[in-house]
């Protein structure tokens, strides 16, 4: 294995951990002795990554570190470009110019031998089945969810009857035939899912709910038996 791969294979590596890895079991993953192990953290924290952790103990990657260039092979980018073109479909359009711009900033940095023009990318998305006639904008609700607010919505149910209720955002399922809010809600104390065309009002409140998203998206898959792998 060439040492630039067998470096960027390394922090991919120690990317799939959160706690201390140890040097043994990197080598186990890449066919390499402990030593080179020790050689490659070194040469990897002169570059600029921040590698906690030594000898006996294990090693741990934390967040923020690149190693341009970008290497990725045919099938990683093809899975990029039909994810593009999955957002581009069925995303609003903020979201979609948000992965047509992640999408150039990949593609600007590949090497020219690997680089692929998108728009011949063989993988196709079908038109969207969601009916384009909510007047909620979902931006609004991810930018919710990520500030971890309070948000007062008009919600219609079932018989069409319409309810004020102050829900607590943690995930937005897009799903076929509609996009899917996963709340809880301070009227049914439970967790709720709403359907974004039923809404037809929607408001940022300043006051952060008491719990944190990720312990609230936890007890939602513990209540609905969702797997973090069913849902990706």
């Amino acid at each position: 294995m060439a040492r630039t791969q067998r470096l960027l294979d390394l922090i991919q590596l120690m990317r799939e951990h959160r706690r201390p890895v140890s040097a043994e079991k990197l080598a186990d993953r890449l066919g390499v002795s402990v030593r080179t192990i020790y050689r490659d953290i070194d040469s990897l924290r002169a570059q600029g990554a921040d590698i906690a952790g030594e000898a006996g103990i294990g090693y741990l990657l934390r967040p923020g570190f690149l190693l341009p260039p970008l290497m990725l092979t045919e099938d990683e980018i093809e899975a990029l470009i039909f994810g593009y073109r999955w957002v581009s479909n069925r995303g609003d359009l903020r979201l979609a110019a948000a992965a047509r711009s992640a999408l150039t900033k990949i593609t600007a940095v590949l090497p020219s031998n690997v680089a692929s023009d998108p728009e011949q990318n063989p993988l196709l998305v079908a038109p969207s089945c969601v009916v384009d006639d909510q007047t909620i904008d979902p931006g609004t609700i991810r930018d919710a969810i990520r500030r971890e607010v309070k948000i007062a919505i008009t919600y219609a149910r079932p018989d069409m009857k319409e309810e004020q209720r102050i829900v607590w955002p943690i995930a937005l399922g897009y799903f076929e035939s509609a996009l899917i809010l996963v709340a809880w809600c301070e009227l049914r104390q439970d967790y709720r899912h709403f359907r974004l065309d039923r809404m037809s009002s929607l408001l940022l409140l300043p006051e952060r709910y008491p719990q944190r998203r990720r312990g609230l998206f936890k007890n939602w898959q513990a209540k609905e038996n969702i797997s973090l792998a069913r849902l990706q």
